[in-house]
C-alpha cells in the first residue's frame, strides 16, 4: 500500500480516558484542549526502533498509538513523557520492536496535565521501517539550507515547496544535511524582486533579530513549522538530521568570539552554540545518545542495502584559519579524533552494500571565510594535504587500505547542486580509491555558486545545476532549489543517484554499479 493511502483514513473513534487500553481520550472544545502546532515527525528509524516527535502548547503528556494497518486494527499504545516548559513543550517516544519492512501508521495525542479529560486532536503520520531482506528498493533523499538569506515563508510564492517535491518522490528516509534554520539572519517583511514584484515574508518576533537566547533559537525552529509542506513531509518521511553553521551563526567554530559584531550582546560563541544545540535537539526527531547526550554524529543501517553515516563538522573543529597546518592536531581538525575513530570503525564493521557518508560540508569545494581563512576542508592549495585535508586524507586512505567498497559522499552548504567524481589519477594525494560526492540544496534559501575546486583529491565536476554567470542570492521563486535522490535496486544492487529541482524534475541521473 502506498503511503498516501494511509493518510486518507481518519483516526479510530475516540473513547473516554477511562478506557486507555482501547484508544485515545475525549476531545473537548477547541480552546480548552492541547494543540499540536508542529504536526508530527519521525527520525532515526533503524534496528526495529523509531523516534516519534511532536510538540504541544502547554504541559501535556504525549501518547502514541501505532499499527501496521491504516485502520489501526493491531494498534499498540505507548504513554510517553510529559511535554513541559524545559523542552519548550516538545516530546518524543522511542518505539521499539517494530517489524521490518513495514509501513507503520501512527498517531500522536497530548493529554492536558491541568485537565486530564482534555486531549488534543490526534495528529497522524506514517514511516517505512527497513527491510532485513533484499526484497525491495531503498530510496533516500537529501538536501539542506532552509529559510536563509532573507527568504522566509511567502505563501504567494509557494512556501517551502521543495519539501512537497521531495514528498512526492516517496523516499524512505530524508537526510537533512544541516542549516535546518538560519538563526543569524533576520527576515524583512518585504524583499524586492528583479521583476518588480515583491517577496512578502511571514515574520515572527524571533525571526526579526539574530538569535542569542534559548527562546530565540527555539523560535527560529518554530518559524519553519508554519509551512504546511514541511509538516506534511514530516508526517510521511522519516528523517536523519545533521547540523551546520546557521543553527548557531555563520561560519562559527567553538573558540570564536564576537567582540567586533555589534549585533550580539553575547560574545561567546561557545555559549551561543550550547543554546543552539539545546534547541536543535529539542526540535529535531533525533534519538538522544544515552552516553553522550549532545552528540550528533551517528549511523543507521537501512538493512542489507545501505547504511548512512552522519557527520558533525562543527562541534569538534579547530578555529577557521588559512588551513595549511603541516600536522594533524586539534587546530587542524574538522571532525576530531574521536569522531574519525568512530567513523573508521563503523565503516569497517558495516555489512550493508552501500555506505553513504552524510557530511554537512564538502570535501573538494573551496568555502572561504573572511580574512584569508577557510570554512570547509579545502584550502585552495592544490598540493599535498594540509590543515583539515589531513583528516580527510587519513580517512580516504583507511577506506582504500581496508578495501571498503561502495562508499559515496553526500553534502551541501554551498547552496547549489553538483556531482563530483574524485580520482587519484587527477590528485596530488593518491592513497584512495575513486569515489563520488553529490551536492544538494538549497531547500529554501538563496542560490549561490559555483565554488572553486581544490585539486588535492582530484575532483572533477560531472554535473552543475546552475547556469554560468548566475546572479548570487537567487530567490526560491527562481526555481534553483535542489534535492538529491538515491535509489538502490534490490535486484541488481545498483545505486541510481539523481539531482532534482523544486518542481521535482530530474536534472541529472547516473547509475553506479555495486562492486
Amino acid at each position: 500500500m502506498q503511503r498516501r493511502d494511509f493518510l486518507r483514513h481518519g483516526a479510530a473513534a475516540l473513547v473516554t480516558a477511562s478506557s486507555p487500553a482501547r484508544a485515545f481520550g475525549i476531545v473537548v472544545q477547541d480552546g480548552n484542549r492541547p494543540a499540536t502546532p508542529c504536526g508530527v515527525a519521525t527520525g532515526d528509524v533503524a534496528g526495529g526502533r523509531a523516534i516519534v516527535w511532536s510538540r504541544t502548547d502547554r504541559p501535556a503528556r504525549m501518547i502514541v498509538e501505532y499499527s501496521t494497518t491504516a485502520s489501526f486494527a493491531d494498534r499498540r499504545r505507548v504513554v510517553g513523557p510529559a511535554a513541559l516548559e524545559d523542552t519548550d513543550f516538545t516530546a518524543r517516544v522511542d518505539l521499539a520492536d517494530l517489524p521490518a519492512g513495514q509501513r507503520i501508521s501512527y498517531r500522536v495525542q497530548f493529554q492536558d496535565l491541568s485537565d486530564l479529560r482534555a486531549f488534543s486532536v490526534p495528529a497522524e503520520g506514517t514511516f517505512q521501517t527497513p527491510s532485513q531482506q533484499q526484497d525491495r528498493d531503498v530510496v533516500f533523499s537529501f538536501s539542506a539550507d532552509s529559510v536563509g538569506q532573507g527568504w522566509g515563508i511567502d505563501p504567494a510564492h509557494g512556501g517551502l515547496a521543495l519539501y512537497d517535491a521531495m514528498r512526492r518522490a516517496e523516499p524512505d528516509v530524508f537526510i537533512h544535511l544541516g542549516d535546518t534554520i538560519y538563526a543569524d539572519q533576520p527576515l524583512q517583511r518585504e524583499v524586492p524582486l528583479d521583476d518588480g514584484s515583491v517577496w512578502r515574508n511571514i515574520v515572527t518576533e524571533p525571526k526579526s533579530k539574530v538569535a542569542q537566547a534559548l527562546a530565540d533559537y527555539r523560535g527560529s525552529h518554530l518559524y519553519n513549522f508554519q509551512d504546511e509542506h514541511l509538516k506534511h513531509f514530516g508526517s510521511e518521511v522519516s528523517q536523519i538530521v545533521l547540523w551546520d553553521d546557521h543553527e548557531v551563526r555563520d561560519n562559527w567554530y567553538p573558540t570564536q568570539r564576537l567582540d567586533a559584531d555589534a549585533r550580539y550582546a553575547v560574545k561567546s560563541v561557545a555559549l551561543l552554540a550550547a543554546r543552539a544545540k539545546r534547541a536543535f535537539l529539542e526540535y529535531q526527531p533525533l534519538r538522544i545518545n544515552p552516553i553522550e547526550a549532545e552528540r550528533i554524529y551517528r549511523s543507521w543501517s537501512r538493512g542489507p542495502l545501505v547504511e548512512v553515516f552522519a557527520l558533525d563538522m562543527r562541534t569538534y573543529r579547530g578555529a577557521n584559519s588559512p588551513n595549511v597546518q603541516p600536522a594533524l592536531n586539534d587546530d587542524s581538525a574538522i571532525l576530531g579524533s574521536a569522531q574519525v575513530s568512530w567513523l573508521k570503525s563503523a565503516l569497517a564493521g558495516s555489512t550493508s552494500m552501500w555506505k553513504v557518508i552524510a557530511s554537512d560540508m564538502p570535501i573538494g569545494l573551496v568555502v572561504p571565510d573572511a580574512g584569508g581563512r577557510f570554512e570547509a576542508v579545502a584550502n585552495r592549495n592544490d598540493g599535498p594535504p594540509l590543515g583539515r585535508e589531513l583528516e580527510i586524507a587519513e580517512l580516504l586512505a583507511f577506506i582504500r587500505d581496508r578495501n571498503i567498497r561502495n562508499v559515496i559522499w553526500i553534502t551541501a552548504d554551498v547552496h547549489y547542486a553538483a556531482a563530483h567524481h574524485y580520482d587519484p589519477s587527477r590528485a596530488s594525494f593518491t592513497r584512495f580509491a575513486p569515489f563520488w560526492e553529490f551536492v544538494a540544496g538549497p531547500l529554501h534559501a538563496g542560490t549561490f555558486g559555483p565554488n572553486a575546486l581544490d585539486r588535492t583529491f582530484g575532483p572533477e565536476v560531472r554535473f552543475l545545476a546552475i547556469p554560468p554567470g548566475m546572479k548570487p542570492n537567487r530567490p526560491p521563486s527562481d526555481g534553483f532549489q535542489f534535492f538529491g535522490l538515491g535509489r538502490i535496486d534490490h535486484r541488481t544492487r545498483a545505486l541510481t543517484m539523481q539531482i532534482r529541482n523544486r518542481k521535482g524534475d530530474t536534472l541529472f541521473s547516473i547509475e553506479l554499479p555495486a562492486e
